[in-house]
């Protein structure tokens, strides 16, 4: 039960930053921010705990290289719709591409209750993807970018799940691979605006993003050096819930039947990955 928390924990603040950048006034640089802000704020935690275990290294490589592309392509789908469309399409492509992933590169059994749970969420997704057809606000291109990032985005859970596993230590994984993550946003970002340009515009209202984000990645990590890898990621997706509530309530965004429907199912597969 602690670990279903956990991950639902981290799947409301997940939810939470990723509509904060989505309301900033220039999101890719909002997010941009957040990274270096994160990054500056475990910089001093590492001095003191150390780097993780070399053989996790090769994994931090891949999820920096995987995220910059997850990072990217939900920056041009949020541009082109709306977050509460274009985030639990992403998040539950990505559950269920992580499902035959881990069986494969992990090797770890999926039990019924785990495949009812991610079918439901297939449910849920094919509910927002029907909508997306007659819904002006949600484009194929939208859609398109959306399927792209859902799809890095399970390339990295599995990076981080064995790389978590490789390191012994959530906390020195997390922090590397955060530190990682920002020195390659500000690789990709360098033609446009300077670190420190960042910083200047969007730093002090990072700080709270930052925080969130960190909290929710090293609360996830935790979870996956002590239960399988579906059905956390899964749980941790369900933050589509969360991100369907936030858009309604925070962000004045119209609750539809469709979307209420696909709330309805991803709240029903809870229960059955918990019991995963």
């Amino acid at each position: 039960m602690p670990l279903v928390l956990l991950a639902l924990l981290s799947a409301l603040l997940h939810a939470g930053w990723n509509a904060a950048v989505k309301v900033a006034p220039r999101p890719t640089e909002a997010m941009a921010a957040q990274m270096i802000v994160g990054a500056l704020m475990v910089v001093p935690v590492l001095a003191v705990i150390g780097l993780p275990a070399m053989a996790s290294w090769p994994w931090v490589a891949a999820s920096t290289a995987t995220n910059v592309v997850t990072v990217l392509t939900m920056m041009r789908a949020y541009r082109a719709a709306e977050f509460g469309v274009v985030y639990p399409v992403m998040r539950a492509i990505g559950v269920l591409l992580v499902v035959p992933l881990s069986t494969w590169i992990a090797r770890e059994a999926i039990s019924g209750y785990a495949i009812g749970g991610v079918l439901l969420i297939v449910a849920a997704l094919a509910l927002l993807a029907r909508s997306a057809t007659t819904d002006r606000s949600f484009p194929p291109a939208a859609l398109g970018w959306a399927l792209a990032s859902g799809g890095a985005t399970a390339v990295y859970v599995l990076c981080d799940a064995q790389g978590v596993r490789a390191a012994g230590d959530a906390f020195a994984y997390g922090c590397l691979t955060s530190v990682t993550n920002a020195l390659a946003m500000c690789i990709r970002l360098r033609r446009e605006i300077s670190p420190i340009g960042i910083l200047k515009g969007s730093g002090l209202r990072a700080i709270p993003v930052a925080a969130a984000s960190m909290a929710s990645y090293i609360l996830i990590l935790w979870v996956w050096t002590h239960g399988p890898i579906a059905p956390a990621a899964a749980l941790r997706d369900t933050s589509a819930v969360f991100a369907i509530l936030i858009a309604v309530v925070w962000l004045r965004e119209r609750l539809t039947p469709v979307r209420l429907a696909a709330v309805v199912l991803a709240a029903i597969a809870i229960p059955l990955l918990r019991l995963a």
